[in-house]
C-alpha cells in the first residue's frame, strides 16, 4: 500500500512497507525522508508519537492522541473561563464536514 499526495509545489509519499518514514519532495529538489521521531520532525508530530521508533503505531494510539488532546482542550477551557485552547490538535466538526465533502 502506498499513499501519494501531489501538490503544485511539492509531494509526499508514504509506503506501508516503511510505515515510520514519510518522503517529502519539493519541485526540482531531492526527496527528503522524515522518520518518526527523527530529526526535522515538528514538535506536534513528535508529541503525537506514543511509542518508540521501531514499534508500529496503530488504530488505538491514534484515538488515544485524539482523546488526550480533547481532554487538554477541556482543561484549558475550564482554566480560561470557557475559552478554547489554541494549541490543541484534534479533529473538529469542520474537519469532519470537509472529509465527508472530499469523500462525496
Amino acid at each position: 500500500l502506498a499513499l501519494r499526495v501531489f501538490g503544485s509545489d511539492a509531494a509526499i509519499t508514504w509506503h506501508q512497507e516503511h510505515p515510520e518514514q514519510l518522503t517529502f519532495t519539493e519541485s526540482g529538489q531531492q526527496p527528503v525522508v522524515f522518520a518518526r521521531g527523527g530529526a526535522g520532525v515538528s514538535a506536534g508530530a513528535k508529541a503525537a508519537s506514543r511509542v518508540p521508533a521501531g514499534h508500529p503505531e496503530g488504530y488505538l494510539e491514534g484515538f488515544a492522541n485524539i482523546y488526550q488532546e480533547a481532554a487538554r482542550a477541556i482543561r484549558a477551557a475550564r482554566r480560561k473561563g470557557g475559552k478554547p485552547a489554541k494549541d490543541v490538535i484534534f479533529p473538529t466538526i469542520e474537519d469532519g464536514v470537509e472529509g465527508m465533502a472530499f469523500i462525496e
